[in-house]
């Protein structure tokens, strides 16, 4: 299983499409609040999010109450501020990717708290960053690799039977 944590999102659109991949891998998804959007039930109606029952989620008022009701030991943190690539990384089961605001990041000190854990995709140097959603689903996807795809199909209707 992988956890898929957005701290302090702010586009309802970049998390109604975690959201469906999280949904489609069985990744965890888990918000840490403020959230820049209304999740109730009828807000995710109205926007037609049909998969939003199939998405895992916890939300968090604070970091510190994520880190006090769970157990994220072997987190990985997405920031195009860190000095290796994703790839150096080896992501086992229950980890959690840990994704920050879209405007601003990870707070830094929680970077700095985690340093040896911060890892990045790799992208030309004058480019600011990849949108969030395909963030987390490139990672999301390199951890689901790595662990042989857990839970998922992995053929196709146009296999031969």
């Amino acid at each position: 299983m992988v956890n898929i944590v957005l701290v302090e999102p702010e586009i309802p659109q970049n998390c109604g499409n975690i959201a469906r991949t999280c949904a489609a891998t069985r990744c965890r998804l888990h918000l840490v609040e403020p959230l820049g959007f209304d999740i109730s039930e009828k807000a995710v109606k109205r926007a037609g999010l049909d998969y939003w029952p199939m998405v895992d989620l916890s939300v968090y008022p604070s970091l510190d109450d994520l880190f006090r009701r769970c157990d994220p030991s072997e987190l990985w943190l997405a920031t195009t501020k860190a000095p290796r690539d994703y790839s150096q990384a080896r992501f086992r089961d229950g980890c959690w990717l840990f994704f920050g605001r879209e405007t601003a990041g990870l707070p830094e000190w929680f970077r700095l708290a985690h340093a040896q854990r911060c890892i990045r995709i790799p992208m030309r140097e004058d480019a600011r960053s990849l949108n969030l959603a395909n963030s987390v689903a490139v990672l999301a996807y390199e951890a689901l690799k790595q662990q042989g795809f857990p839970g998922l199909s992995g053929v196709g209707e146009m296999a031969p039977t």
